[in-house]
């Protein structure tokens, strides 16, 4: 088994080598996990954010409707962008990259629920602005989805 020293590095690891980078480099080794999180969570706000104007905008959908057409896309981005970068999410088998999946997805759907719920009750109900609550509404799914991730679908193994 390769110890943390020889393991390859991934791209982050080595950006954090280069030059000028490198003074931040033992806070980066500290924070990996959490920092990588809110780098492609950021990336994925910024998508799903794009995703629900262009719909509204453009395409002129119904707020749950966009949200949830928002969420597959953006969802199918997470889990790579966690199982790959964030969480270390490697698995020795089809079957284990199936059940790793299932309960990623079974984790986004609830608070898909939760979000839609936000957006049906403030937005479709109360007539509140669209945008405000969509970002309100993304700041409380984007904690509960790290709890879920962390605790839950890549939880390291003892």
């Amino acid at each position: 088994m390769e110890t943390n020293e020889t393991q390859k590095k991934d791209i982050f690891d080595r950006i954090m080598s280069l030059p000028v980078l490198n003074i931040f480099e033992p806070f980066y080794k500290k924070h990996k996990e959490g920092l990588l999180y809110l780098f492609f969570g950021g990336l994925a706000f910024f998508l799903s954010i794009f995703l629900f104007w262009f719909m509204d905008t453009v395409m002129h959908l119904n707020e749950v409707v966009n949200n949830t057409i928002d969420w597959i896309i953006c969802v199918a981005f997470q889990f790579f962008t966690n199982r790959t970068w964030v969480f270390d999410g490697k698995v020795d088998s089809t079957k284990d990259f199936v059940k790793q999946a299932g309960s990623f997805t079974a984790g986004r759907l609830f608070t898909l629920v939760v979000e839609d719920l936000i957006i049906y009750i403030f937005i479709t109900l109360m007539g509140f602005p669209k945008m405000p609550v969509k970002l309100a509404a993304t700041f409380v799914v984007i904690a509960l989805n790290y709890v879920i991730s962390k605790l839950i679908v890549f939880k390291k193994k003892d």
